[in-house]
């Protein structure tokens, strides 16, 4: 037997609220039963026996997908700056980005 959710128009309009959202009469309804029908949906997982299946963080098996940090070789200063077309001193002059 498939349970029914039936959200309140209340509850919508506390869920809009949270996400910051204003929503008309006729979205409020329509969400409404949207929603509820994604929640009968959802609900059908509990059917599902979990009981012996061993919590996972993910599924492919790899360890680590990530190259060794390694150092080596850079530009100096000097080098990076060279096309700069503004510098001060060892820094790239640039417009600012933050209003004071």
């Amino acid at each position: 037997m498939k349970k029914s959710f039936k959200l309140t128009e209340e509850e919508v309009r506390h869920v809009a609220k949270l996400a910051k959202l204003e929503l008309s009469t006729a979205e409020v309804k329509k969400f409404q039963k949207q929603l509820s029908e994604v929640l009968s949906y959802v609900d059908q997982l509990k059917k599902i026996p979990t009981q012996k299946v061993e919590p996972t963080g993910q599924v492919t098996g790899l360890v680590n997908v990530f190259r060794e940090d390694l150092s080596g070789p850079s530009l100096t200063p000097q080098e990076a700056l060279a096309n700069a077309p503004s510098k001060k001193k060892q820094f790239f002059k640039i417009k600012p980005i933050f209003e004071k």
